[in-house]
């Protein structure tokens, strides 16, 4: 199957097929103490942030799904159309065909072209490092969209169950990617897609030089699932193999403590099953400095750019809610607020040694 049906195809089965919140964020054991006199007015809760040297209206991205022809390029143009109106973050989806495949660029470009200063983020696999892929690929995959940075994606799990996989992941890989990133000449992001980062893969990355992650946990699409999916339509024989695996991975909320716990000093993107505003705001005052969607918008993009706008605005009103209900009149603030971390995702972290206390200093400081 050529890349451009593939990418059709993961769109398809994203919107219609059962590969959505199969497992917990965890972000139900975070609980935000209201503040019954919270000394700030609605209208003064500032959601605005920099981010790649832009400000941002508020701490939201379009993290990375898709492009790669007329119809997908579609979809990046609306939801580049709403991101540049509301003043948020864009990521495109892997890039990788369009660098094999020319005529696919465009559903790439248009996004800058639409959205000439939002900050947009390319995107490629790790894998392709390993096939060959070096400085002047990343650096194709920046210019063809003037991107800001661009988002290396860890998926091993995804690789492996997919019927045309390419799990390749050897140490090198990492030694080369951090030769790259030297002369690259914008911020490398280390994304996850959907199983998590943990505080080892982390700190592995931030001893290379890394500081930026996107941790995409487990919680919202299921990449394994999607790949399943793949293989039941083809008769495949991973159909039946990734069944043990669909709920594999680390909650997006175990993963936010992880990578934080971890890379103190990092800028954390907190994605995976974010859903509304105070998903976004439970991953800010868990440690995360910002919060991606995909899915959501995805579905929100095929509809067109209204409906995506009054998404978007629904999330910001709820963000601002419980950053007033939290007595917070910006984003520092919310990050110091007081949270009650309990049941699973306590013991969660209580099980890979990291207490209550010490991620108490770790996430107000970082």
């Amino acid at each position: 199957m050529s890349l451009v049906n593939r990418k059709l195809e993961h769109v398809e089965i994203c919107l219609f097929e059962d590969v959505q919140g199969l497992t917990t964020t965890l972000l139900e054991n975070v609980e935000l103490i209201h503040q019954a006199m919270p000394g700030v007015t609605f209208k003064d809760v500032d959601t605005s942030l920099i981010f790649l040297r832009k400000r941002l209206s508020a701490p939201l991205m379009v993290t990375g799904m898709t492009g790669g022809s007329q119809e997908l390029g579609k979809i990046n143009s609306v939801i580049a159309q709403v991101v540049e109106e509301k003043g948020l973050a864009m990521g495109v989806g892997s890039q990788r065909v369009a660098l094999e495949k020319t005529e696919a660029a465009e559903s790439f470009k248009v996004t800058r072209k639409v959205a000439p200063n939002a900050p947009l983020i390319a995107n490629l696999g790790l894998p392709q490092l390993v096939r060959g892929y070096g400085l002047d690929h990343l650096r194709r995959a920046v210019e063809m969209i003037e991107a800001d940075a661009i988002a290396i994606h860890l998926n091993p799990a995804q690789e492996l169950f997919q019927p045309e996989g390419e799990p390749e992941y050897p140490m090198d890989a990492l030694g080369k990617l951090r030769d790259i990133s030297k002369e690259l000449g914008v911020p490398v992001i280390i994304k996850e897609t959907g199983s998590g980062i943990s505080m080892e893969t982390a700190r592995l990355f931030r001893e290379n030089g890394f500081t930026y992650f996107d941790v995409s946990g487990q919680g919202g699409t299921s990449w394994i699932a999607v790949e399943t999916v793949r293989d039941r339509r083809r008769g495949h024989w991973k159909a039946n193999a990734s069944e043990p695996f669909i709920k594999w991975g680390i909650p997006t909320a175990a993963s936010v403590v992880e990578t934080r716990f971890a890379v103190p000093d990092g800028f954390l993107i907190s994605s995976g099953g974010i859903r509304n505003g105070l998903d976004v705001a439970k991953s800010i005052v868990l440690g995360a400095n910002m919060s991606g969607m995909a899915n959501p918008v995805l579905a929100k993009a095929v509809s067109g750019i209204d409906s995506l706008k009054r998404f978007f605005d629904e999330v910001i009103f709820q963000l601002r809610a419980a950053m007033m209900l939290t007595g917070a009149k910006n984003l520092v603030e919310l990050k110091r607020r007081p949270v009650v971390i309990w049941g699973k995702l306590r013991e969660w972290m209580e099980s890979r040694g990291i207490t209550l206390s010490d991620y108490e200093r770790i996430r107000r400081g970082g």
